[in-house]
């Protein structure tokens, strides 16, 4: 029995995981969860699971959900330190970090430390502090296993290989809703169409760097630091019909790909039951009705943030962060109908610029950099001036 903390747990992935949990009660317990303000929902996990800790955004909804629930013996916590006690409660064996953003860095790097394995899903821990998560998960010998379908995917097909042999690692994305999109209209693009994804049903903001490739961008940081390779041998390629997750070529000239439907219940399980996998019973991919599998590269100028991903990995240090919180900032203010979509990286590139690089020794230069470019952001944004 394998007993879990899900962080993030009504979220799509969180959703999902306890789908998981519940077609394989004999395998797995809910010790933990956590949510942001979706308090109907998490009333109805905690009630079906009875976890014993529960952490929500603030004080007022801990309260509420004290109210609501009188008889349920769960701890009820709040903020940034309730995530932390979900995170490392004694009794969890692995902790899904399933949390949208930069707030997922804290509780994730917390879970690592006490050695517990991680289920991740959250990109923000390692593109904010690759270096600092991964040394702090070899000391405390805690295995993070991959939940992004790419990632995961990646790791499937390493398997049994050795690293010196890996020529590329070959992160596939389907191009998003605007692939086919005319240049010209991106500018007009809504809210509406960029939630609109072609194959995948996402939360918004993950959603919306999927339109803008920026999730590509953030999962080749990633996949530097989850499997210690250089950045110049990760490359992207545009997969329309997503069947193909990732591929890694060998320098044989091998490829090895790892395929199958578009369902997270697939790499969330598989993190889940390593090194088992689990009969979900889900439809099979039929190749024969793929019609084709296409690949090539993505346009850069269709897909700016793409470029600048690498841009702030090449340059590294406090960069990546300063990357990721503005665009945090930049996805926001999209989906509030305040800039335009290509508005995004014009925001990403000025807030770069005016960066200053600083050397990371602690968790605390990091917190320091993703507050300073939220602030910049959000002070550019603020002068109502054209970003071009």
């Amino acid at each position: 029995m394998k007993r879990l903390a899900v962080l993030g747990s009504t979220g799509s992935i969180g959703v999902n995981t306890l789908h998981i949990v519940r077609q394989f009660p004999e395998r797995f317990e809910v010790v933990g969860l956590s949510a942001g303000v979706n308090i109907q929902l998490l009333k109805e996990q905690i009630l079906q699971f009875r976890p014993k800790v529960v952490s929500v955004l603030n004080k007022e909804l801990s309260d509420a959900l004290r109210r609501d629930l009188p008889h349920i013996p769960a701890q009820i916590v709040h903020g940034v330190e309730g995530l932390i006690q979900v995170a490392t409660h004694p009794e969890v064996d692995q902790v899904v970090s399933a949390i949208v953003g930069a707030v997922g860095l804290i509780p994730t790097l917390s879970a690592v430390k006490t050695g517990k394995a991680i289920a991740l899903a959250n990109k923000e821990p390692l593109v904010m502090a690759g270096k600092i998560v991964i040394e702090e998960a070899k000391k405390n010998n805690a295995q993070i296993l991959p939940v992004d379908s790419e990632h995961s995917a990646i790791f499937q097909a390493l398997l049994g290989h050795q690293k010196e042999d890996v020529q590329r690692l070959i992160l596939t994305a389907s191009g998003g809703p605007f692939l086919n999109v005319p240049l010209s209209r991106l500018q007009e693009v809504t809210v509406k169409e960029a939630l609109n994804h072609p194959h995948w049903e996402m939360g918004k903001k993950i959603t919306i760097d999927s339109a803008s490739l920026m999730n590509k961008g953030l999962e080749v940081i990633e996949a530097h630091w989850l499997f210690d390779i250089p950045v110049e041998k990760i490359v992207v390629q545009i997969h329309p019909q997503s069947v193909v997750h990732s591929m890694v070529e060998y320098i044989d000239g091998s490829i090895v790909a790892q395929m199958g439907i578009t369902d997270m219940r697939i790499p969330i399980s598989y993190a889940l039951s390593f090194p088992q996998r689990l009969p979900l019973n889900l439809p099979p991919l039929d190749l024969s009705q793929s019609g084709g599998l296409t690949f090539f590269p993505p346009d850069p100028e269709r897909f700016p943030c793409l470029q600048l991903a690498y841009q702030s990995i090449q340059i590294g240090e406090t960069m990546p962060t300063i990357l990721n919180a503005t665009n945090e900032v930049a996805v926001n203010a999209f989906l509030e109908g305040s800039i335009k979509f290509t508005d995004i990286p014009l925001l990403l590139r000025r807030v770069m610029e005016q960066h200053e690089v600083k050397k990371i020794h602690t968790i605390e230069d990091i917190l320091k950099a993703d507050h300073w470019a939220r602030e910049r952001a959000r002070a550019i944004l603020s002068e109502g001036r054209k970003l071009c």
